[in-house]
């Protein structure tokens, strides 16, 4: 196959707009998977992925329709995988930005329009669901058309139905330009994702730019400075199919004689061992910066090990993990991680737990709030929120509640686009689900991390039956201590389990209480045996009793589940 009859792409779109069903329908229409076999969201393999429906992972696959070959990659339209999205776009040369017909453009539509602009990709804009009642085809068109783009170009269709998806392929031959490079060059190739197999160790998938790759080629990853062995080279269909060669133009995958999971980076360059002197490693692609932070211990120390096998393997996947080593009085050892978000928090929670069988215990997260000269400082980020105009003045209320600074106002059609610019502390938690809350669920918001600020901040304590409970300290703005502390308190009170003692929880700050409760101890009723008689017996047998539990309120400890810390996060 000539490199001229290549052709690589992305979806890119905000989430929920359909990208995952108009894969479904490419794999249909250029019969890459068999009718029979199609099932909806066939590219998302995660089990998690399919019963959140959402994309987490991007998901590569080659088709061939009309003497063409289309080398498609799957992206995530949360904003916590958006790393996902830009290395997606590192290996490509065309993106298919899709908009929803029922919502028109929505934050995640414009971020990854940004990212897809920067890399210079050629775009083709289109309005998908047109098959539903409540499509605003007009509305999508003009909300589209002052994004820079001409009305005449955008493609109306129905990934659902598969209305005018053959014209979106011939859109896609016509407009997409096919790759460059050379197969005389020396091999230079691109590590855009992989993962680690229990049997054949890590698989890497690359985009080669010049060149070609054979099994049993010696191979060197420039920036790791490793050397070697090709043991399998092949293509996505959308299973892994080997194949004689990989050349220059083509997307596929390697699999090596290295089974370390540590070895391999995503964003590596990969060339044959004879020609590493001569080959520069490929410019551009940025590591991912953690927004959120929290600690994951395992429920026995035993699994300790276990755990970090697990989190090397999972990098390996999702390159926008980090992690490194942490101890606990009350938990003992464990793993201080970096995650884009709470989502990617949860999702990579749910993952250890499900593929690795490990019961965990995970802090409250946290954002990166750094002192220097007893002065706090902590990040900020540029907040944009897309929004019907209608629910302008509650979105400016909720923004305001969370110390966001009011930058700009933008109209797009009949929406608005702010701007602030907000403590991401503010933000990360729960600000999301009071968006959709105050906007009756029509406004969506995106993010970029612009720099450290100075605060006015102060450490909050939680103390459980008489002990500072380390992992449920936290630092809050100082103005704000109070009304954090006493819905903190109150929230542990109705999760903490009771005990046969009474359990005092105070928050404070300074040294001063600022907020208690108590729960109630556990009542066993010491009387039931007795049958009448002197009322005495009962008296005696409920003062021991309540001896019993004074004594075991002081010696008694409270151990916290290994789920509360999250839960303390839904209000």
């Amino acid at each position: 196959m000539k490199r001229e009859q290549i052709r690589n792409f992305v979806i890119i779109s905000h989430v929920d707009h359909g990208k995952s069903t108009l894969a479904d329908r490419l794999l249909e229409i250029t019969k890459t998977v068999d009718k029979n076999r199609l099932k909806p969201q066939y590219l998302d393999m995660l089990e998690l992925e399919r019963e959140r429906g959402v994309t987490i992972k991007m998901a590569p696959v080659r088709m061939f329709w009309k003497s063409f070959i289309f080398n498609l990659i799957d992206t995530p339209g949360h904003a916590d995988f958006a790393y996902e999205v830009s290395r997606a776009l590192k290996a490509v040369e065309g993106a298919v930005l899709l908009v929803d017909a029922t919502t028109g453009v929505q934050a995640q539509t414009i971020a990854h329009l940004n990212l897809a602009r920067k890399t210079c990709l050629s775009l083709i804009p289109v309005i998908n669901k047109i098959d539903l009642p409540l499509a605003n085809i007009e509305r999508a068109t003009k909300e589209i058309s002052e994004l820079g783009f001409d009305p005449k170009e955008i493609l109306q269709i129905s990934a659902k139905t598969g209305q005018n998806v053959n014209h979106l392929l011939e859109a896609i031959i016509s407009h997409f330009p096919s790759p460059l490079g050379s197969i005389n060059q020396p091999l230079k190739a691109l590590v855009f994702d992989s993962f680690y197999d229990l049997y054949k160790g890590v698989v890497t998938y690359v985009r080669v730019y010049e060149g070609k790759v054979r099994p049993n080629d010696q191979i060197k990853l420039l920036s790791a400075g490793l050397e070697a062995k090709v043991l399998e080279v092949g293509h996505f269909q959308p299973e892994l199919t080997p194949s004689f060669e990989l050349v220059a133009g083509e997307i596929g995958y390697l699999k090596t004689d290295l089974r370390d999971p540590q070895k391999i980076r995503i964003g590596d360059t990969i060339t044959l061992f004879n020609c590493s002197d001569t080959i520069s490693p490929i410019p551009g692609y940025q590591e991912p910066k953690p927004m959120v932070f929290a600690t994951i211990y395992p429920l026995t120390g035993k699994d300790f090990g276990k755990l970090k096998n697990a989190l090397l393997q999972l990098k390996l996947n999702d390159a926008s993990l980090t992690f490194a080593p942490e101890s606990s009085p009350v938990f003992g050892s464990g793993f201080k991680c970096g995650f884009l978000g709470v989502f990617h928090l949860e999702i990579t929670k749910e993952r250890l737990e499900r593929d690795y069988q490990l019961n965990l215990v995970i802090t409250q997260p946290t954002v990166d709030i750094k002192m220097l000269d007893n002065v706090y400082y902590e990040p900020y980020v540029r907040l944009e929120i897309v929004s019907p105009l209608h629910h302008l003045g509650k979105i400016m209320d909720l923004a305001k509640q969370h110390r966001g600074e009011f930058e700009s106002m933008k109209y797009l059609n009949q929406q608005i686009i702010l701007t602030y610019r907000i403590p991401l502390s503010e933000i990360v938690i729960d600000f999301y689900e009071q968006l959709k809350s105050v906007s009756s669920g029509y406004a969506s918001m995106d993010y970029q991390f612009i720099g450290y600020q100075k605060a006015n901040l102060t450490p909050l304590e939680i103390i459980v039956a008489g002990e500072k409970a380390e992992p449920l300290c936290q630092i809050v703005p100082k103005d704000k201590a109070l009304e954090i502390g006493r819905r903190l308190i109150k929230k542990l009170a109705q999760l903490l389990p009771r005990q046969l003692f009474e359990i005092n929880l105070q928050a404070a700050v300074g040294g001063k209480i600022i907020a208690r409760e108590n729960i109630p101890p556990l009542r066993k009723n010491v009387t039931a045996p007795l049958y009448g008689g002197d009322v005495t017996r009962k008296k005696k047998l409920l003062e021991k009793q309540k001896l019993g539990k004074k004594k075991l309120k002081k010696l008694g400890r409270v151990e916290i589940p290994n789920d509360l810390f999250l839960q303390l996060l839904k209000r």
